[in-house]
């Protein structure tokens, strides 16, 4: 008589489903003896891998700046909180002139990260100032009343340059009250920052949140051709 075949327990080792099975609960009882193993349980894991997220994010896309001082008022404050996009430059996007960028200063401006507006690229022909007092790009006069200081000239120092490739021209908003790529002139570099040394773009204003807001970039450079003759 024709009897049903039991499973014997080298079909079951066999099985794929099985080892599966198994792996499953391997992992869950790893997991659960982690769990055991923090203080505040499941809860302390949560804050952790929140913890972990929040530095791939701050290290690989968007940091947190503090402002250092008032060389960028009346936009940023010191104090200010502000979040830098730092993918912004990495898919062959570049600075553009209005653009606030975070970069770093070491052997240029000095031994810290920097927050300044972008002023002239690579090509561009920068003068201050022309007959009405106003910085021209490419022979285009810049109207920077809409970021600059109230009361600030655009410049006290007079300057006739040319952006060299792969470098930026950069002011901060408070000129009476910065330090920038004016007073580098005569340097070595000739106060231009390369862009490889560029952190990110300023994005948003994050801290106080009385000041929450965005930075976009100011359109007063949409006139300003670009060094060929374009407008850019």
């Amino acid at each position: 008589m024709d009897t049903q075949a039991q499973p014997t327990e080298r079909d079951r080792a066999s099985d794929p489903s099985v080892h599966e099975g198994e792996e499953e609960r391997s992992r869950f009882a790893f997991l659960s003896d982690v769990v055991s193993l923090l203080p505040g349980g499941r809860l302390t894991l949560s804050a952790l891998l929140c913890l972990v997220l929040l530095l791939l994010v701050s290290v690989f896309v968007m940091q947190p700046f503090q402002i250092p001082s008032g060389s960028m008022e009346p936009a940023l404050r010191a104090g200010d909180r502000v979040l830098v996009d730092k993918l912004a430059y990495r898919f062959g996007a570049r600075p553009q002139r209005g653009d606030v960028v975070v970069f770093d200063g070491t052997d240029y401006f000095g031994d810290a990260d920097y927050i300044k507006r972008v002023v002239g690229v690579g090509g561009d022909h920068v003068v201050c100032c022309d007959s009405r007092g106003r910085i021209a790009v490419n022979g285009e006069p810049v109207d920077e009343q809409a970021f600059l200081y109230p009361g600030n000239a655009p410049s006290t120092v007079r300057f006739d340059l040319v952006v060299p490739d792969g470098t930026l021209f950069l002011l901060g908003d408070h000129r009476g009250d910065s330090r920038d790529s004016r007073d580098y002139l005569g340097a070595p570099g000739g106060g231009m920052i390369p862009v490889d040394a560029v952190i990110g773009k300023a994005r948003w204003i994050a801290w106080p949140t009385s000041h929450w807001g965005s930075l976009s970039r100011n359109d007063v450079y949409a006139r300003v051709p670009a060094p060929g003759g374009a407008h850019g």
